[in-house]
């Protein structure tokens, strides 16, 4: 078989858009093609994917190798199609069986040795994608965080071996169950805070009513010290706002499962600028979102 087609995700923000990993192998001068508007770190993945193939004893075929990342016009970033296209280009070949390859998908970064890396954004794709109808195979590193999710069914895995040895099945990936170890959260009590009455009446009303607050005054006269206590006043998160919640902070690689359920608090600078608080630069597309919608937020 010389076509092989995967399924994999891209980020874009919270949203985890299903990316068609298509393989083609097709006699001519050996050539190693990437199209559908990859980025730098995508285009890269040629020469992690020879090198992880070579170093695990596969052949890397002497053709032309085209390999389509569907839809077109959707930006692809990071390295969480190394897997999926050394996949493709494995049962292009011949190499592994190609009946299995649609029941999955795939998403991993590859070390030149065949080992998967950690990659960002794990639990935000298992969060959006559980109702796919197929299993996620997913670095081992990421599986506690993305079998959070309640309809996902996760299947970690060490290195490419490990994910050809299951596909061809000759030694099947256990699925991941969940043993959340949670921390008890500790936040800082409301009750350090002496006087400031009127303001403490204002957030427990907010924290019951789920109202936004916004606090304004001279320097030193408790607003930060009032919003550090402000999570401790709000209710236990539930299981869909602990989601959210984590997939948020699973896009920048900052979700800890220890932290399971724990209500997030930032405390930026009062100078951060809108860049400093959400990101910007003219390579990330998801950062130039944010940074528009900050600032239309705040014309």
């Amino acid at each position: 078989m010389s076509l092989a087609v995967l399924y994999s995700r891209s980020l874009s923000g919270m949203d985890a858009a299903l990316v068609t990993v298509e393989v083609h192998l097709a006699n001519g001068l050996p050539q190693f093609t990437i199209v559908g508007l990859p980025e730098a770190e995508v285009k890269e993945s040629k020469d992690r994917v020879r090198a992880a193939l070579q170093n695990c004893q596969f052949e890397f075929p002497a053709k032309r190798i085209t390999v389509n990342l569907a839809p077109a016009d959707l930006p692809k970033e990071s390295g969480r199609f190394d897997l999926p296209i050394a996949l493709g280009i494995l049962a292009a070949s011949g190499q592994i069986p190609s009946h299995k390859l649609a029941e999955y998908e795939y998403a991993g970064e590859l070390a030149l040795t065949g080992e998967l890396r950690a990659i960002r954004g794990a639990l935000a794709m298992t969060y959006r994608a559980a109702n796919s109808g197929r299993a996620f195979i997913l670095p081992a590193v990421n599986a506690p965080e993305a079998a959070l999710v309640e309809d996902a069914v996760v299947f970690p895995a060490q290195s490419l071996l490990q994910v050809a040895a299951h596909l061809a099945g000759r030694d099947a990936l256990t699925r991941h169950i969940p043993d959340i170890k949670t921390i008890a959260p500790h936040y800082a009590d409301m009750r350090e805070v002496k006087g400031q009455a009127q303001s403490k009446r204002a957030l427990e009303i907010a924290a019951a009513g789920s109202h936004s607050v916004l606090m304004s005054g001279p320097p030193g006269t408790g607003k930060s010290m009032l919003a550090a206590r402000f999570p401790g006043i709000l209710p236990q998160m539930t299981q869909g706002e602990a989601l959210e919640s984590a997939a948020m902070q699973s896009l920048g690689g900052m979700f800890e499962v220890e932290n399971w359920k724990r209500r997030p608090y930032r405390a930026p600078h009062h100078t951060a600028s809108a860049v400093a608080l959400v990101g910007g630069g003219v390579s990330s597309n998801n950062n130039c979102d944010q940074t528009q919608l900050f600032a239309n937020l705040h014309k």
